[in-house]
């Protein structure tokens, strides 16, 4: 990429977190935004290239790629997580964003599984590498105050360790996360999408239409309705974590797989 601008913010968003949120708002404002692609990292170094995906009889291979957007000082990465040198995949990232324009700022975009019901109140909550960015950031619909510790065994998130990169030059950044039911986890969770896009549009000005996210919000409500007047265990489960009651590991997979089914039948693209 070459250099065009100065003072860019840049959005992250993964293809692998929960319910592939990042890679679905990046999605939806390349769609809204006409977003142009205009560079891209090769996959060779970072990826297991012998464990590629097959959708459709066609190879998946790992995209990392880098989309601008005309009049808007607003650069978006999409990728598949690196499997191996994250340091040296998150150093070229921010390389390659920089040749694009100045980076101001850093944003990424994920969502985390959550054990309670589509029908509970949502935030969007946020870690920061800076604390004067977690100040710019405080008249926006943010909780601020989200305390997240690695789980032990496990090493920490690719945004934690793209903050940490970031703050190291300077830049300051902030992780968002939405809580998504875990039961929406293969089919996605469009609240949540549009929690973030809210964020978005109000941040940078993107004057996106929000229209279509609605739509989507309204229509998997209806039919996570319908499906529980039709089964009897689905609506007892999805009671249970309203009342805030664990499932037992049955229920749970039991509540997945119905779910999956029926929003897939009704909706199938």
């Amino acid at each position: 990429m070459r250099r065009r601008s100065r003072g860019i913010s840049l959005l992250v968003g993964w293809s692998v977190d929960a319910a592939r949120l990042g890679a679905k708002v990046i999605d939806y404002l390349n769609l809204r935004l006409a977003g142009r692609l205009v560079g891209e990292i090769d996959p060779v170094e970072y990826f297991h290239l012998d464990g590629v995906a097959i959708e459709d009889d066609t190879v998946q291979f790992p995209e990392s790629r880098f989309y601008a957007y005309s009049g808007k000082a607003l650069l978006a990465f999409r990728s598949d997580p690196p499997a191996e040198e994250w340091y040296r995949f998150l150093t070229q990232l921010l390389d390659a964003a920089a040749t694009y324009g100045e980076i101001k700022e850093i944003i990424t975009i994920g969502g985390m599984i959550s054990l309670s019901a589509h029908t509970t109140p949502v935030e969007l909550m946020a870690t920061f590498n800076l604390p004067h960015f977690k100040d710019d950031l405080g008249k926006y619909a943010l909780n601020r105050n989200m305390d997240y510790e690695t789980p032990p065994g496990q090493r920490p998130t690719l945004s934690s360790f793209l903050l940490w990169e970031a703050r190291d030059r300077g830049i300051p950044g902030a992780s968002l996360w939405v809580p998504v039911p875990f039961y929406l986890m293969p089919v996605g969770d469009p609240r949540a999408e549009k929690l973030v896009l809210e964020f978005l549009d109000r941040r940078f000005r993107l004057k996106i239409d929000l229209g279509p996210v609605d739509a989507q919000v309204r229509r998997q409500g209806q039919l996570i309705n319908r499906l529980r007047q039709e089964y009897p265990d689905v609506n007892e489960a999805i009671h249970c974590l309203e009342t805030n009651q664990q499932l037992a590991q049955d229920q749970s997979q039991g509540l997945v797989k119905e779910i999956e089914r029926f929003l897939r039948e009704q909706d199938p693209g």
